[in-house]
């Protein structure tokens, strides 16, 4: 029965309490963005962004440093400071890295302080200007307090934002091994391009034996080349944003 609520609540967040932003960028646009930030979002995708010259949103969570998830190891807080030196954007995967759902606003709201905190600490003041919604979860209530405190969320639903999208939940494509499959991702670019649409693509760990979350490096450095192939402009989030609504 939880499960049933949950989805019901995951779906309820769609539809309802949709803060509308136009999306009209002067040419299409493409993101891209790691999640908890593993070990291997960082030395393995790092080199290949630094390649590529491109920067990218990583979504961060202080609680998660030094730490496991998905019997992973997490960032040090050395590879932030390195990834925030070379010009990558943080963003806010809340502190705890916990669903929208199981939390009140208020506690979500001292979640996002708390983050805030611990990364201004770290990072000589910097502050956050965008939000991931960890496991893709947005409670209905969580979108008034991603609102005051971010240019915008982003959540895990399919998609490209065109035209008209939610602020508070922005559609990605997974760079998931245990999602790429499913997409065509030349088409998918083709028709960021053609649209003038905004690509937000999202992952956590990178190796050549990724978990299903993760991806390979090849996967990132195709996705890059594609889209500088159809001639995307790939900025972070928060950069996106700005040439997308402006």
């Amino acid at each position: 029965m939880n499960a049933f609520i949950d989805k019901m609540r995951r779906r309820a967040a769609r539809y309802l309490d949709v803060r509308p932003v136009a999306v009209r960028p002067t040419r299409g646009i493409l993101s891209l963005s790691f999640d908890d930030i593993p070990v291997s979002a960082w030395t393995e995708a790092g080199p290949i962004l630094a390649q590529h010259d491109v920067k990218a949103t990583y979504y961060v969570c202080g609680g998660l440093s030094g730490g496991r998830n998905m019997d992973l190891p997490q960032f040090e807080v050395e590879h932030l400071q390195q990834l925030h030196e070379a010009g990558h954007e943080v963003g806010c995967h809340t502190y705890e890295h916990v669903s929208t759902l199981t939390l009140t606003p208020a506690e979500l709201d001292a979640s996002l302080a708390r983050n805030a905190a611990w990364v201004a600490e770290r990072l000589d003041g910097y502050e956050m200007q965008t939000f991931a919604y960890p496991f893709g979860d947005c409670a209905l209530g969580s979108k008034a307090v991603i609102d005051t405190r971010f240019l915008c969320g982003r959540g895990v639903r399919d998609g490209v934002n065109r035209v008209r999208a939610d602020r508070n939940l922005l559609q990605a494509v997974g760079l998931e091994s245990r999602r790429l499959p499913g997409y065509d991702l030349e088409a998918l670019v083709e028709d960021t391009a053609a649209s003038k649409g905004w690509l937000i693509a999202y992952g956590h760990d990178v190796s050549d034996a990724p978990t299903p979350y993760g991806c390979r490096p090849e996967d990132i450095d195709r996705l890059i080349r594609l889209a500088r192939a159809a001639d995307l402009d790939i900025q972070p989030v928060a950069a996106a944003w700005r040439m997308a609504t402006h």
